[in-house]
């Protein structure tokens, strides 16, 4: 895919690939703040080099199309849990799952917290200036345990039902455990106590409807998830050791950036 940059009218801009704002670059061993959102951490752990390059000097990737039928799910059923919290109620997919107990969690802060862009669940990093944050998609509550239970909306069309095991196991759904896992990891460092069982709310739409008709149906499925944050602290470490070194690291070599990058280059030197 081919990106061209736009500015927000539309119109069509000078592309640098550098980024402008330098609070958005981080300098090694800086001293001020400086937040890492979940999906950069998740780059780091993708390709550190992806991520260096573009935390540390600057360059920025290309962009991509949003996911606006995904985000209108999403926004759709934080309405739903919503409205739900204003009645005092729980959600109609929990009590068809027999988890009657489980309601979707009220707090003050719940907006910020799914507020991904300007705020998010947000947490310390250890021995550094960083701050790691992320914007969950809803937080309910276990009224037997009194622990807060993490959560996130997945919309996807599948000819396959959707089945613990199989989603679990997907290949692209890793990234979606990482997410849960550092969900539940703000939300501890944040003085909480979480369930150890988090849910995907996966929304899988009908591929065997004879027509549109202006309609689009989903089997909507929870799934349960173990999360584990064991292997965050440590990821954080090497994270922050990256971050201040003045060296730019290794590329991965399933990397189809630094792969576009390198034949990019030979390209234009033959």
């Amino acid at each position: 895919m081919i990106s061209l940059k736009r500015n927000t009218k539309g119109d069509l801009v000078d592309a640098t690939g550098l980024r402008s704002r330098e609070s958005s670059i981080y300098r090694p061993n800086q001293t001020e703040s400086f937040r890492i959102s979940r999906s950069k951490f998740n780059d780091f752990l993708s390709c550190k080099r992806c991520f260096y390059l573009d935390r540390v000097r600057g360059i920025v990737s290309p962009g991509t199309p949003g996911w606006t039928l995904n985000q209108l799910t999403d926004d759709l059923l934080k309405k739903e849990f919503d409205l739900c919290r204003a009645r005092g109620t729980t959600h109609r997919i929990l009590t068809e799952a027999g988890l009657g107990h489980i309601a979707p969690y009220t707090h003050p802060d719940l907006d910020l917290w799914r507020d991904s862009l300007r705020h998010g669940l947000e947490a310390k990093i250890e021995n550094s200036s960083l701050v790691l944050h992320g914007g969950v998609d809803d937080v309910w509550f276990d009224r037997h345990t009194e622990e807060l239970i993490v959560v996130d909306f997945k919309s996807q069309a599948s000819s396959f039902p959707v089945t613990t095991e199989h989603y679990l196991a997907g290949v692209y759904h890793q990234g979606y455990k990482i997410q849960l896992d550092v969900y539940a990891y703000l939300l501890t460092k944040m003085g909480f106590a979480v369930s150890p069982i988090g849910y995907f709310y996966v929304c899988n739409a009908d591929r065997s409807a004879p027509s549109f008709d202006g309609t689009m149906v989903f089997a909507e499925t929870l799934v349960p998830y173990n999360w584990n944050i064991e292997w965050i602290d440590s990821a954080l470490r090497k994270m922050v050791n990256t971050l201040n070194s003045d060296e730019v690291p290794e590329s991965r070599a399933s990397c189809e950036n630094c792969a576009y990058a390198r034949q990019r280059a030979l390209a234009e030197i033959d």
